[in-house]
Formats: structure tokens, C-alpha cells, sequence
């Protein structure tokens, strides 16, 4: 018994090590010296490809108008740019605004929907009835910079990228609140997954906020899939073309202040990462091929993390029952310990302190117990892809 506990205590252990110390150690080390895709068009070449961007909003209001002028004010040539917006159910003045907008600019097309169908659902209609060879798909709180369409499109000179994501980049936050760690998470994402993109031509899923991708080798989400910007991403993997991030394709998102907001948020993808997981799993073997170690690596330990620290705790308090040392009981300590400092964190913040270590500890616990929630509610069976926009400074203010 003592050394089965001892297995399970050290490979829950090593497990959560290696998903977020040691890979990306080994993913940085892979990556030095390597080149992006070399094979791209030239800016101002006469035969960069038409594109179509698609974009599902609900109640966007606070946003939409700087959107369309973040779109159209682009180094990217107007005439081969459309842009497909599909409004759903929204009950704001989101719609008002779309028609004032496409009055404007004749490459802006607006469809109003009457029912909820959720994000899938709004970008499989407007897929339909795209035509450009290449797809953005971006969403409404997501800015972009002037070259961010050229620099996203021109790797699609290469007929092996069959994906491209952006580098979303988050530039606000504030001491009280979860946007420093969560801007912080999101930076080391970019920068892994553009790593991934060096080495092995397989980045771990575009951020949904902006990526592009092959129309092609575009297949649709599933319509009760709730993570519709991972399904793509990896169903490009599985047709054998390569997904890849560009950092230089810059645009602008703000994050989350607000806890709950993020919890909420973390859990709903939660369900969707194991909905995408038992579609792509036979990607995950064998676990030496780049996609495969990418993937276990990257992705599927880190949804599992909650339940390795459920299971190294429950080794711990077994090692420590059957007297197996100082070792354990520190262990044990530390384990226990560690999550108390969430009480503190919140005992500082109503006198107005805000420490960034005690943050981040904060930040783990509360979105690991938010992938505890997704994988449960994963196994009760999703009931709907409807969604409400993530609180952000925008609607804050």
C-alpha cells in the first residue's frame, strides 16, 4: 500500500511539474534559434487573397462601433475585405448600431438573428456564406492593429499553414482585481503556443478572440460544442496542415477584473476543452509525435490538474497516516496550507491591499476549481452553446 501511495504521490506530482514548469522549459529550449514559416506574401503584393471575417455578437454595444473601425482601418486592401456579422438575439442598441455602420462601409454585411443559437451557431451561418479562400474569426471586444489582416494572411502563401493566430495582447489592469494574472497567463500562453508553432508546426489552439484559417481545411464545430476556436484549431491538425501563431499580428483585448466573471468563463470552456478532448483523442498517441506531446503536454495535464491535486492530497494524508516522514508532512502542510492563503488574499483586499504574489495563488485555485466544475459539468452532458459576453472594463465603466 505504502508504495503505491508513493507512485501516485510522485506521478501526480511530476505530472503537474511537467504541464507547467518543465515543458515550457523544453518548449523554449526546442524553440531557440528556430525561424517562423519563411514562406509568406510580400505586404502590398497584387496577390494577397480575398478574406472574409466573421464575427457572432450579443449585446455589444459598448464595443461594436470600435471594432468596425479597428476592421476597416486596416494596411490590409478594402476590396478584398468582407466582413460577415451575425448578431444574436441581442437585445441592446448592437443592432441599431450595425445598420448605422453598414451604411457605411459597404463591406460590412449584417444579419440580425431572433432566437439564441450561441457562437458555433452564428459562425457556421456566416461560414456558409463566406466565399474568400481565407476566414478571420474574431470577436467583437478584440481590436486590431493596422497590419494585423496582412500579418495573419501572408502566411497562406504556404500551402502547408492551414491556421494562423493572433497575438492578443492585454493592456490594462488593475492591482484590485485578477486582470494583472490573468494578462500575465495570457502573455505566456501567446508566447507558448507561437513555440509550438516553431517547433512542430502544431500551436495548442487559437485564442478565439482573432485567428485565421484555410477555408479549405475549415471544419465547423460541432453545434453543442462550447469551444468552438479549439475545434478548429485541431481539426486543422487532424487533416495534416500546420497551425502556427504569429506574434507579430497584433491586436487588443481587455481582460477580465472581476473573479466571478472569470470563473464563469474558465468553467464553460472547462466543458468544452473534454468535449474536444474525447473528439481529437485519438490525436494524443502516440505521445512522441509533436501533436501528441504538444497536446498532453500543453493541454490535456493542465485540465487534469485538479484532479492530480485531489489525488496527491489524498496520497499525502495516506503517506502521512502510515508514518512515512518529515517529507510528507511538510508536503501535507504545504498542500493544505497554500489554499488558505486565498482567505487572506481576501481579508487584504476589503483594507484596500492587494498583494501580487497572494493574487496569483488566488488566480490557480480559483480557476482549477473552475475546471473541476467544467469537467463536471461535462459529464452531466452540456445543455446549450448559449453564452453572455465575460464582464470586461468596457461594460465596467
Amino acid at each position: 500500500m505504502t508504495a503505491a501511495l508513493l507512485l501516485v504521490f510522485w506521478g501526480c506530482l511530476l505530472l503537474v511539474a511537467h504541464t507547467y514548469v518543465l515543458f515550457p522549459v523544453l518548449l523554449a529550449r526546442l524553440a531557440r534559434g528556430r525561424r517562423q514559416n519563411p514562406d509568406v506574401y510580400a505586404a502590398g503584393a497584387s496577390d494577397l487573397p480575398a478574406v472574409d471575417i466573421l464575427l457572432a455578437a450579443h449585446n455589444e454595444e459598448a464595443v461594436i462601433a470600435e471594432k468596425i473601425r479597428s476592421t476597416f482601418a486596416t494596411t490590409y486592401p478594402l476590396d478584398r475585405l468582407r466582413l460577415l456579422v451575425g448578431s444574436d438575439n441581442s437585445s441592446d442598441q448592437t443592432n441599431a448600431l450595425l445598420a448605422d455602420l453598414a451604411a457605411k462601409h459597404p463591406q460590412l454585411q449584417f444579419e440580425a438573428y431572433g432566437q439564441r443559437t450561441g457562437k458555433p451557431g452564428v459562425i457556421d451561418r456566416l461560414a456558409r456564406q463566406a466565399i474568400a479562400p481565407v476566414l478571420v474569426l474574431t470577436d467583437a471586444n478584440v481590436f486590431f492593429a493596422p497590419d494585423t489582416l496582412f500579418e495573419l494572411v501572408k502566411h497562406f502563401h504556404n500551402p502547408a499553414i492551414g491556421l494562423v493566430g493572433g497575438n492578443i495582447l492585454n493592456p490594462d489592469h488593475r492591482a484590485e482585481g485578477i486582470s494583472g494574472q490573468e494578462k500575465a497567463y495570457l502573455e505566456r500562453e501567446n508566447l507558448m503556443k507561437f513555440q509550438e508553432g516553431v517547433v512542430w508546426g502544431a500551436m495548442m489552439g487559437a485564442f478565439g478572440g482573432c485567428f485565421a484559417v484555410r477555408r479549405a481545411c475549415y471544419h465547423p464545430a460541432p453545434a453543442d460544442f462550447l469551444v468552438d476556436d479549439f475545434y478548429i484549431t485541431m481539426a486543422v491538425l487532424r487533416d495534416g496542415y500546420q497551425a502556427i501563431n504569429e506574434l507579430d499580428a497584433i491586436c487588443y483585448e481587455d481582460v477580465s477584473d472581476h473573479l466571478p466573471e472569470e470563473f464563469r468563463r474558465k468553467a464553460r470552456i472547462s466543458a468544452g476543452n473534454f468535449q474536444n478532448l474525447r473528439e481529437f483523442r485519438r490525436l494524443l498517441w502516440p505521445p512522441w509525435r509533436g501533436v501528441a506531446f504538444a497536446w498532453w503536454s500543453h493541454k490535456v495535464l493542465r485540465w487534469c490538474t485538479p484532479q492530480l491535486l485531489l489525488l496527491l492530497l489524498a496520497a499525502t494524508v495516506g503517506l502521512v497516516a502510515r508514518g512515512a516522514g518529515w517529507f510528507f508532512w511538510l508536503a501535507l502542510a504545504g498542500q493544505l496550507g497554500l489554499p488558505l492563503l486565498l482567505l487572506l488574499d481576501a481579508a487584504l483586499q476589503r483594507t484596500g491591499r492587494h498583494p501580487r504574489l497572494l493574487r496569483f495563488i488566488t488566480h490557480f485555485y480559483s480557476m482549477n476549481a473552475a475546471l473541476l466544475l467544467g469537467y463536471w459539468r461535462y459529464l452531466r452532458g452540456v445543455k446549450t452553446t448559449v453564452w453572455q459576453p465575460t464582464q470586461r472594463f468596457q461594460q465596467a465603466k
